[in-house]
């Protein structure tokens, strides 16, 4: 019996110094980082931090944290921020937000609202500490320009999910419901309100190539940029209208985008229709392309659904043969 209870209290005093000397080393390290970034000329600083949750975890928690990178332009402001593990396995790490946080662009602050935000990473156990999975889980979402209060975007739920695959390719999946747009989206899209207020659903399924793999490094020198997307099925809902989206696309080192990506779309002709209101397609073109599209509807056997390719060249988005603006600009910044 004296030795079960020497070996218990030799055991629990090992995993004691154990959490003491990895604790130390978590505050060590996480203050070193700052520091690290503040000699590259970063706004880096925390109020506090601290590392509690012995003797089965190790919770850092920041406090007052503002991160602000002067080479892109982005800030990150937040009253308190958790990364949490659990002492045996601290590799396997859950990241907790606040219900408010403020990110600024180099156009404009933002104030984002959520509620239960949080994302659960598995990361590599070296020093570059490369992303092997993650998922990320909010209950609600707003985000509002902070200049303009009356513009704010909201989701009743979102979850996203990214699975690194080989060399820098992730697949990712994301899910969205109940996004409700900012007043200007709405007007653009749907001037004369036929729409309902809110779109029920988005949902994807992509695997994007990088030309680099997402690690420290993502956030100390410069973002990944993506190379190569491949659409697995994009699929949105909003009212009667039902769009899903298939294909793949090559990006350049400017972010611009080659390739097809077809569209399948459901009571499309609700869809010319916003396109001619809101200015996208010209008036004297929208009989044309509806009884161009609607015979291309027929050809296929279905009149009330089209598939059509959604063709990406040339710095341009064609809709079949019709130019509908310019091409967007693929890079993380």
């Amino acid at each position: 019996m004296r030795i079960l209870l020497a070996v218990l209290v030799v055991g629990a005093s090992l995993w004691g110094g154990y959490w003491v000397l990895g604790s130390r080393g978590l505050e060590t390290g996480f203050a070193r980082w700052l520091d690290a970034r503040r000699a590259e000329g970063w706004v880096a600083e925390a109020g506090s931090l601290d590392v509690q949750g012995f003797p089965n975890r190790f919770d850092t928690v920041f406090t007052d944290l503002v991160l602000a990178d002067p080479a892109t332009g982005l800030a990150w402001e937040v009253p308190q921020f958790q990364i949490n593990a659990l002492s045996y396995t601290p590799h396997h790490v859950i990241a907790v937000w606040p219900d408010r946080q403020l990110v600024a662009t180099p156009q404009e602050k933002f104030l984002v609202e959520s509620r239960d935000m949080r994302a659960s990473l598995v990361i590599a156990p070296d020093t570059a500490l490369a992303l092997r999975r993650m998922t990320l889980t909010a209950e609600f979402l707003r985000v509002t320009p902070e200049a303009r209060a009356e513009e704010t975007t909201a989701l009743s739920a979102l979850t996203l999910a990214a699975e690194r695959l080989e060399g820098a390719s992730y697949r990712l999946g994301l899910r969205a419901e109940g996004l409700t747009l900012a007043a200007p989206w709405r007007a653009l899209l749907d001037p004369e309100n036929r729409l309902p207020q809110q779109i029920s659903g988005a949902s994807a399924d992509m695997t994007v190539t990088f030309d680099k793999p997402w690690d420290r490094s993502a956030i100390e020198r410069a973002r990944p940029q993506p190379r190569r997307i491949k659409v697995a099925l994009a699929d949105g809902r909003w009212g009667d209208l039902h769009l899903q989206a298939a294909g793949g696309v090559e990006v350049d080192a400017r972010g611009i985008p080659e390739g097809e990506i077809t569209l399948k779309a459901r009571n499309w002709r609700e869809i010319v229709t916003l396109m001619r209101v809101a200015g996208v397609l010209p008036e004297g073109l929208a009989g044309s392309v509806e009884s161009g599209l609607g015979m291309m509807a027929r050809m296929a056997g279905n009149p009330e659904t089209l598939d059509i390719p959604l063709g990406l060249r040339g710095g341009r988005v064609w809709l079949g043969p019709v130019p509908v603006g310019p091409a967007p600009v693929l890079r993380l910044r």
